[in-house]
């Protein structure tokens, strides 16, 4: 299916058009009807050859009803503009072509009605012109008369060679339905309608409110009157939906794939031609069907922050259109440039954030916005419309290279400098490290571990191999001590009374420790550096497998000493358990590094 919407002055002739073209009454209401006029959207379709099904969004042309004229052509990838012969370009003329240049619409085609009423070639020449002006550019044009017929069978292969050069949308998209009516249709509930820009929607699917983000059930689904399985880009829709939220839904609302958008009430955009400072204080965004007050705030000499009064789904590069409907003045077109951006709360910052935007040009680019971010995760990035660059470094945390870098140093410096002014003290703790980085998750910190072999974690606590810390002269005396006895006996681990006789606190073990003067294997265990290498040296000499009393007396030890050797040397590689009560050596290739 092919969707346009149409546009132009009232009284041109659109709803006319329509009826001649599809068969079909646009005009939904008695009222509409009754004076002749669109005062809200209509709908109709027609087959063309070679073209398949075409679906038309009829717009009110009315200057008071501009923002139901909004609502009918955000969503739509084409126009069939419409202007009469006797009365040529007027100012809804001029206000709908702005709406279509701020919205960024390229696809369209110039009809000039009345064509048995006046000559259309001053009509059609002068619209030709201004349209050129616009992102419309050149379009194909038709002179015709509803009335008579002649020019239609014109329009119709116009509206074909139109209707296939556009773009063709990704079924596989996430689906954002901006809904333009919703009632309630009986025996079945709720049902809205939308032009579904991009994805697929199929029975049983599960959607989500934008506003709120409350789950509803697709029931069923229909296009052009004709129920579907499923539907795809792009296409008038009709979905009957089931849901606690479903009753309450409206002009403006959006039906979104689960968790895979965000919504936003803060946006960084750029103004495609109006200068920031010229700008009301007070505007409405327009965005799909959705019409929201917002605040501005200038940055730049081009882009600005929007303070939304609700919660929009947007996305980096959509393009909208702020208006002021007290004044009917023409919209300033805007690219959305940021849908989370950095709070502004120092002196300078508005002035600092329009120099970072410089470079944001709108379509989204992955290694940009990492470097801008830093760190992001990666849910978060598709969300806002950005395709990750990269693999993340942790989890579902992505990083820019030179950011994860200068984290790097961070890190080391941190510990160091931690070891440094705590001698006593073990290594610098995780959460110390987490916060001193401001990283929002501990994985982070140990991804960063991983990367640097200068680093090491034990026991939730950092320690670096470039910096020993010195110890107090009495810990040094006591320590050499408890050396002396380990020299002796290198696997007879000196109990509670010794270490207290030697004044050995645990304080002052894991300082030990942390000089690589000891090496602790359980909770009160100390031992002589690389005692596990040798541990696993003599082990490797017993039958294969062992038992924890082999071990025991291989190494001359005691239950005490020898249980957790065994753990630690688990740890490292160094021996495997088979079962309850048997261990066996490991090759040396698979052994851990030192940490």
């Amino acid at each position: 299916m092919h969707v346009f919407a149409t546009a132009g002055h009232v009284d041109h002739g659109k709803s006319t058009l329509l009826r001649a073209l599809t068969g079909m009454e646009p005009d939904r209401w008695a009222e509409e009807q009754r004076r002749g006029m669109t005062l809200d959207l209509g709908f109709a379709w027609t087959r063309l050859p070679g073209a398949g099904d075409v679906a038309f969004v009829d717009v009110p042309g009315h200057e008071r009803l501009v923002g139901n004229m909004l609502a009918g052509v955000g969503p739509v990838p084409a126009v069939l503009f419409v202007v009469a012969a006797d009365q040529g370009w007027q100012p809804q003329s001029e206000e709908h072509l702005a709406v279509l240049d701020a919205l960024g619409v390229r696809h369209g085609v110039l009809a000039v009605t009345r064509r048995d009423l006046a000559d259309p070639a001053a009509a059609r020449a002068d619209a030709l012109a201004r349209m050129a002006k616009s992102s419309l550019g050149t379009v194909a044009s038709v002179a015709l008369s509803p009335v008579t017929g002649a020019g239609l069978d014109e329009l119709r292969t116009v509206l074909t060679r139109v209707a296939l050069a556009l773009p063709a949308p990704d079924p596989a998209a996430d689906v954002r339905l901006w809904v333009d009516r919703a009632f309630t249709a009986r025996g079945r509930g709720t049902v809205v309608t939308g032009t579904l820009g991009a994805g697929t929607i199929r029975e049983g699917d599960h959607l989500e409110l934008a506003c709120g983000g409350k789950p509803l059930r697709v029931r069923g689904l229909e296009t052009l009157k004709a129920p579907r399985p499923e539907v795809s880009a792009v296409a008038r829709v009709a979905v009957n939906l089931h849901g606690a939220a479903a009753g309450a839904l409206r002009r403006g609302d959006a039906l979104l794939t689960p968790g895979r958008w965000l919504t936003t009430d803060t946006v960084d955009v750029r103004l495609n031609g109006d200068p920031a400072h010229g700008l009301p204080r007070h505007l409405t965004l327009h965005v799909g069907s959705a019409a929201v007050p917002v605040t501005v705030r200038p940055l730049g000499e081009d882009t600005v922050r929007l303070r939304l009064a609700g919660a929009v789904p947007l996305r980096i590069g959509d393009r909208a259109l702020l208006r002021d409907p007290g004044r009917h003045r023409v919209p300033a077109g805007i690219t959305v440039l940021d849908v989370r951006p950095p709070r502004l709360t120092r002196r300078g910052a508005a002035a600092a954030r329009a120099h970072a935007l410089q470079a944001v040009t709108g379509p989204p680019d992955g290694a940009a916005e990492l470097r801008r971010r830093g760190l992001v995760r990666r849910t978060e990035l598709l969300a806002m419309g950005v395709r990750p660059p990269s693999e993340p470094v942790a989890g579902e945390w992505l990083a820019d290279p030179a950011h994860w870098a200068a984290l790097s140093a961070a890190l080391r410096q941190a510990v160091e400098t931690y070891a440094a002014g705590h001698p006593l003290e073990p290594g610098l703790p995780l959460e110390a490290a987490r916060k001193a980085l401001g990283l929002p998750e501990h994985r982070l910190v140990e991804a960063l571990l991983t990367a640097d072999p200068g680093l090491s974690q034990r026991q939730g606590r950092l320690y670096g191999s470039h910096v020993r810390p010195a110890l107090p002269p009495a810990a040094e005396a006591a320590v050499t001590a408890l050396r002396a006895d380990l020299a002796r006996a290198p696997f007879r681990a000196p109990d509670a009374d010794r270490l207290e006789q030697l004044g050995l606190t645990a304080r002052l073990l894991a300082a030990a420790e942390a000089a690589g003067a000891l090496l602790r294997v359980g909770d009160g265990i100390v031992l002589l550096p690389r005692a596990d290498e040798q541990a696993a040296a003599v082990l490797s000499r017993l039958e294969r497998p062992f038992t924890a009393s082999e071990a025991r007396r291989a190494l001359d030890s005691t239950r005490r000493v020898t249980i957790p050797l065994l753990e630690h040397l688990d740890r490292r590689g160094y021996t495997t358990r088979l079962d309850g009560a048997l261990r066996r050596c490991q090759p040396a290739p698979t052994r851990q590094g030192r940490s």
